[in-house]
């Protein structure tokens, strides 16, 4: 039987990992007491043995080990192993290192071992044995508060914390924290380092401290597992998720444990302990964990040559580009009221796309293929609705653009774009109204029309702040809260009135 101290690991107990955790208050030790309680409980409900896991801390080490002799005097088979993973200090005080996320994995391999029925002196071996192939270090963009407390630390402005309570440094991207970490963690020069070379097998631990998002945590992890991979080490699993958490402190810290076959094996073996993940027992390393598509359909305008008009077509979308990037923000000020505030950032990957586009490709000479091929650059890099709207409308335009491109033609073009995707088109709608008269106007007086269709746009945009949404992520917001205009609304007005400017000049 094995059990641990702390609110952090009553999720670990179950079949497999513990059966039992003895808490105290919020950072600090149980009383013995507390912990003899447990040890005779067990041993009353016929284990052979209880093993103590207890994290390298001086107030744990001391009530732990004076149950551990209280039960001993009372006939219990009882020992103690005590994990002390931290690598943070090159050289470590008389107390040593102290025990972090890597107790959990401890947990895991002592918990395995004793399902199997090994004794408990080759159990307390092993997992000593195991203690010594851990190491973990941590970063903290914020302290932490025990309830009714002030938070625990203060931290400068622009500045993390390394090793937890150990030294700051400067605000770094995810990539140069896990470098720093890993780095940190493999240094021999450090007396508290995990030795690691080309070839060694480990488990990767990416722990939530309390406050990173899912995303966030992803992101550590990817770039940890791609550190370690250009090292030579072969990551053969990854656990990533909120296993020791320091409450709301925002941060993550990451443990590396050596392992070989057998390890690997009581690693893998079945818990149901409810906090313990639920992984592959496949090797991370050696994985494609990334599929790109075969190749990115090809543009036909790359068999067109340009035009007498590609020039004015290269300006007019620089402008839309950049009228683009520069209302993203006030694009996604306004989504934010009624949707996920991301309407900007979904137009500007369809701008960053088009510059990009412009740079590597001619634009043809033939309209028609030019909406078509802005149709698939739509498909390819925006996404959201506003991207699937765009793609429906584009492409049902380009067909009636292929032969001429007059203003009867324009006309016909954008009645067709506008009818494939009426039903959510409250900017477009009267400004292609408007666009209609090209059909019979002269040529001379097509910028008018045009003038007078962003006049329109402008007007069907501001429309939509007395508009009932009845579809997409605004409809499931009360009406009354809805004071906005509709930000893809806007930024149609805003794409039809980059296109007149650039007319214009």
């Amino acid at each position: 039987m094995t059990f641990d101290k702390s609110h952090s690991h009553s999720g670990y107990i179950g079949v497999g990992m513990l059966s039992g955790a003895v808490a105290g208050a919020v950072f600090a030790s149980p009383p013995p007491g507390s912990v003899l309680a447990a040890i005779l409980t067990l041993w009353k409900g016929g284990a052979s043995g209880v093993l103590l896991i207890v994290k390298n801390y001086t107030g744990d080490r001391l009530n732990f080990g004076i149950a551990v002799e209280q039960a001993r005097l009372q006939g219990v088979q009882v020992d103690m192993v005590i994990v002390a993973d931290d690598c943070a200090f090159a050289q470590p005080s008389k107390a040593g290192r102290r025990g972090l996320c890597g107790t959990v994995l401890i947990h895991k391999i002592a918990g395995a071992l004793a399902e199997k029925g090994c004794p408990l002196d080759e159990i307390v071996a092993r997992v000593n044995k195991a203690t010594k192939n851990i190491g973990t270090l941590g970063v903290s963009l914020s302290p932490c508060s025990v309830p009714g407390c002030l938070p625990s630390f203060q931290l400068p402005p622009g500045e993390m914390e390394l090793g937890l309570g150990v030294f700051f440094t400067q605000v770094a991207s995810a990539d140069e924290v896990v470098q720093t970490i890993i780095s940190h963690i493999t240094d021999s020069s450090s007396k508290s380092h995990l030795s690691l070379k080309s070839g060694d097998k480990v488990v990767l631990c990416v722990n939530n401290l309390g406050g990173l998002s899912c995303l966030e945590i992803a992101v550590v992890s990817k770039v940890a597992v791609h550190c370690l991979e250009e090292r030579g080490v072969l990551v053969v699993r990854v656990m990533a998720g909120s296993f020791m958490t320091s409450l709301e402190m925002v941060g993550m810290s990451l443990s590396l444990m050596k392992v070989d076959e057998e390890m690997l094996r009581l690693f893998d073996a079945k818990t149901t302990a409810p906090a313990w993940p639920n992984l592959s027992t496949s090797s991370v390393s050696g994985r494609n964990m990334f599929i790109k598509p075969e190749e990115k359909l090809a543009a036909a305008s790359d068999n067109y040559n340009e035009g007498s008009l590609s020039s004015v077509i290269r300006l007019v979308l620089e402008s839309v580009c950049k009228i683009l990037l520069q209302h993203q923000e006030e694009l996604n000020a306004l989504d934010r009221a009624a949707g996920d505030g991301d309407c900007g950032s979904t137009h500007a990957l369809l701008a960053n796309a088009v510059q990009e586009w412009l740079h590597t490709s001619r634009i043809p000479g033939n309209l028609g293929q030019l909406v078509a091929d802005l149709a698939l650059l739509v498909q390819q890099s925006m996404g959201g609705s506003s991207g699937a709207l765009y793609c429906i409308f584009l492409s049902a335009a380009a067909p009636h653009l292929m032969q001429s491109s007059d203003g009867a033609a324009w006309a016909k073009a954008l009645h067709a774009g506008t009818e494939a995707m009426k039903r959510s088109l409250d900017a477009l709608c009267p400004a292609v109204e408007e666009l209609m008269k090209l059909s019979t106007a002269p040529p001379d007086g097509h910028i008018a029309i045009l003038q007078s269709a962003v006049e329109k746009a402008d007007l069907g945009a501001e429309s939509t702040r007395n508009l009932t949404a009845r579809a997409g992520r605004a409809s499931y917001i009360a009406s009354e809260h809805l004071t906005q205009p509709d930000p893809g609304a806007v930024a149609v007005a805003a794409i039809l009135k980059a296109i007149l400017n650039a007319l214009k000049a």
